[in-house]
């Protein structure tokens, strides 16, 4: 059994709560501007599909399924579905979608090489001059700096790496 502690909560367990709220409002904020909206097929379809993954997960039983899938396909618009999945999570359609590394961060990229650039051509210049030590100390970290900018970039972190 999970202990309970008593006190303040975490930092993290903050930053936790605030992000859920957060992905909550937007959640609510992407169903109100779709209330009056007339619903697709492809929509009728994602949403039978969370319907169905509700049964698999127990939270429906088959009989509550069936009156709530006929119910959908009599829905018109988005309004009509609150109904439909009250006491469920909301419906995939209105998650937003994850975004991809924008351009941004490869002009910031560009912006870290354009800083590096000095120290690497100084650590070139100290390297053909005999000073192997100075030049790694002036290029290595200049690599390392473009390296990393560009993994940024690139939107390669652990996390997305990941299957």
């Amino acid at each position: 059994m999970a202990e309970r502690r008593t006190g303040k909560p975490a930092v993290g367990e903050l930053m936790g709560l605030a992000a859920a709220a957060g992905q909550e409002a937007r959640v609510a904020a992407a169903r109100r501007r779709a209330a009056g909206i007339r619903l697709t097929d492809e929509e009728r379809r994602i949403c039978t599909d969370d319907l169905a993954e509700q049964f698999a997960v127990g939270r429906l039983d088959e009989d509550e399924l069936h009156a709530r899938v006929d119910r959908l396909n009599e829905a018109v618009t988005h309004a009509d579905l609150q109904p439909i999945f009250a006491g469920l999570p909301a419906p995939s359609l209105y998650k937003p979608a994850p975004s991809k590394p924008g351009r941004w961060r490869w002009a910031a990229f560009a912006g870290a090489v354009w800083l590096a650039a000095p120290f690497f051509l100084t650590g070139l210049v100290l390297l053909v001059f005999g000073r192997e030590v100075a030049a790694a100390i002036f290029g290595l970290p200049a690599l390392a700096w473009t390296f990393v900018a560009y993994r940024w970039a690139a939107g390669k972190t652990k996390r997305s790496r990941r299957p």
